[in-house]
């Protein structure tokens, strides 16, 4: 097990870190990719503190799990009328997304921190690429059908599909919302709000899991984290309720922006 990690934390970094939580959540209610609104913050405050880079953009990835799970629970208690037209597709999912999570959060551990740091400009560009292309393509919604409706091949597609989104959710996590929404749209899961109930399940699962491995392992800085994790609740239920009154196409354009800002500044640097 590594040390414990501990950081000074100041009023205006916690106002600042507290801020992005209360977005991201919502974000992941509405479109996904709050990861890219807390990773960042998080990178920032920690450098501040004096942690290197290299553990910096690991503890920042474990701090942001951490604080974004309970925002993920809330924002799935906002769909769970949604969410009863698909149970059993989660019953099928949730199973690949924890294995999946497991082995992609101790990718993050057990590696040296600068292979991490060094493939996050990479993780942030593939993570804002899918989110332009998501949005520029679109996709109609079809009617819920059940998982037995389709073929046994295409059934096995999706549960090894899932479980790919869950390594690289336990790894990092941004745009696994997207990926998931993709697939699922394919196999005609339900309508957005529907698909939406069953993505932030989901993402709860991936994301729950790899809290137990980063927290064992150490990684996590807990002043950050549970300010943090509040702030996530209120924005992950408020995002929830939200969403099924408005479009989330602006807040999706908007994520998109920061997305390929973000990859820009982490290349340059």
């Amino acid at each position: 097990m590594n040390r414990k990690v501990t950081v000074e934390l100041s009023a205006m970094s916690l106002f600042w870190l507290c801020l992005s939580a209360l977005a991201a959540g919502a974000v992941n209610s509405l479109a996904g990719g709050g990861t890219l609104l807390t990773f960042p913050a998080l990178i920032a405050a920690l450098m501040t503190a004096g942690t290197s880079r290299e553990e910096a953009a690991v503890v920042a990835n474990a701090t942001s799990t951490v604080a974004l799970v309970p925002g993920a629970l809330a924002g799935a208690w906002g769909y769970r009328r949604e969410f009863q037209a698909v149970r059993k597709w989660f019953d099928l999912l949730a199973g690949p997304s924890l294995v999946g999570g497991i082995i992609g959060s101790l990718l993050v551990t057990r590696l040296d921190p600068r292979y991490f740091a060094a493939l996050v400009p990479w993780l942030l560009l593939t993570a804002a690429i899918v989110f332009l292309l998501d949005t520029l393509l679109g996709r109609k919604r079809s009617q819920t059908l059940r998982p037995e409706v389709h073929s046994a091949r295409a059934v096995a597609g999706l549960v090894v599909f899932q479980f790919l989104v869950g390594v690289y959710g336990g790894y990092f996590g941004a745009g696994i919302g997207i990926l998931m929404l993709s697939s699922l749209a394919l196999m005609g899961v339900g309508d957005m709000h529907r698909m939406n109930s069953l993505k932030t399940l989901l993402n709860a699962c991936i994301n729950g899991v790899s809290v137990a491995v980063f927290v064992y392992d150490g990684k996590v800085a807990w002043r950050y984290a549970l300010p943090m994790a509040v702030a996530a609740v209120l924005g992950g239920y408020l995002g929830a309720r939200l969403a099924l009154r408005i479009k989330p196409r602006a807040v999706r354009w908007a994520v998109i922006c920061i997305g390929f800002g973000l990859a820009v500044y982490y290349f340059l640097r």
